[in-house]
């Protein structure tokens, strides 16, 4: 790169994260704003599995492999379906040595990434308010606390509600028609050992007749659950409970898995840390735009898709690095995003088919059989 852009990334993600130590890797200056308070300010979610051709190319662009190495769980791949009867119909065990798509903790791969970025490149409690055009391709963009500062490329890695794409694109993501509920067990290993073994190491997914129960460890000890259904994104308001009230919540969902085995309803009966409801949006397929001077996307921003392909947090890892190593390579920064852009519109259009086809196979009218094709496709 002959000149050295001013460049702002939106959001501290694992993709925007990412982007930023392959940026710096290359003796790229950026700053990196988020609107939370610090870095701890918010839970980070489950976890999830790196994949070798996504998530762990990311992590070597970025030199941090053995970091990685320190805090990856190779027996998180495992992977159990059962029936509404509680039956097992599909068990994947890691093999010694198979790393194709090790867990990681969200928190754990957030620390590992801002800990190798350079002192003071995340910038937090700064929301994004909007950006104002300034013509050629600068923007400046205004914040809610805080000074508006001038960018000569802004990267949008802002997540589902992006406030970057408004001035890329008109699409805005839409209810899938599935909605998940979040409980969980803060420590199964000792406090619900039952629930414990039938989880396994790894994942857990129970399907029948558009309802899934879905379980998942986390290095912590801890087991977060969620509840699928097919329905109204108001189904809570319909059906007059109230989403603040825990134990109606419970008692709602009971209800729904009536007839399920009382081993899976345990999951729902006897987690321990509350409930938030979670309704599955997307963006279209394809979704794309008309290439912009100073702006792009990466991740969830750009292609916001359900998390049934496990590839959401690998690819905007991926969007995040070949976005930098293009930057890197190409001497006009509008030359290398645009170079980014025909790879990964294209290459997230096709992720964002498959995760849509695997919701629809696992919370289905027909499942467990849809069920096991989409296992069957990732494992």
């Amino acid at each position: 790169m002959t000149t050295t852009p001013r460049i702002a990334i939106v959001g501290a993600g694992p993709g925007g994260l990412l982007c930023a130590r392959v940026l710096q890797r290359h003796g790229i200056p950026v700053t990196v704003f988020d609107r939370d308070a610090y870095a701890e300010d918010r839970l980070q979610g489950g976890a999830l599995g790196l994949h070798e051709d996504t998530g762990q190319v990311a992590l070597s662009a970025a030199g941090l492999d053995r970091e990685f190495a320190a805090v990856a769980r190779p027996e998180g791949q495992e992977m159990r379906l059962l029936d509404h009867t509680g039956t097992l119909l599909f068990r994947h065990r890691p093999e010694a040595g198979e790393e194709s798509r090790p867990e990681v903790d969200r928190g754990e791969l957030r620390r590992l990434l801002l800990d190798a970025l350079a002192p003071g490149t995340v910038r937090w409690g700064r929301y994004l308010r909007t950006l104002h055009p300034l013509g050629g391709g600068p923007h400046r963009a205004e914040f809610d606390d805080g000074p508006d500062e001038t960018f000569d490329l802004v990267i949008g890695a802002d997540g589902a509600w992006s406030r970057v794409r408004p001035l890329l694109s008109d699409d805005t993501p839409h209810y899938c028609g599935v909605t998940f509920v979040e409980t969980g067990f803060a420590d199964a290993d000792r406090g619900h050992p039952d629930v414990a073994r039938l989880v396994g190491d790894g994942g857990m997914v129970a399907a029948y007749d558009n309802r899934a129960l879905l379980a998942r460890r986390t290095g912590s000890g801890r087991i977060r659950v969620y509840a699928a259904f097919r329905g109204s994104e108001d189904w809570a308001l319909e059906e007059g409970v109230d989403l603040a009230d825990p134990e109606a919540v419970r008692a709602a969902l009971l209800r729904r898995f009536s007839g399920w085995d009382d081993r899976l309803l345990a999951l729902l009966r006897d987690s321990g840390t509350g409930f938030v409801n979670r309704p599955l949006y997307a963006l279209p397929v394809p979704h794309a735009w008309i290439h912009t001077p100073g702006l792009t996307l990466l991740g969830d921003a750009a292609h916001l898709m359900p998390p049934f392909s496990g590839r959401g947090a690998n690819l905007a890892m991926l969007d995040g690095c070949e976005l930098a190593r293009s930057l890197a390579r190409h001497a006009d920064a509008d030359e290398a995003v645009r170079a980014y852009e025909a790879v990964m519109l294209p290459r997230a259009a096709a992720a964002a088919e498959g995760a849509a086809r695997g919701l629809d196979d696992v919370v289905a009218a027909d499942a467990p059989r849809g069920s096991l094709r989409h296992l069957a496709r990732h494992h």
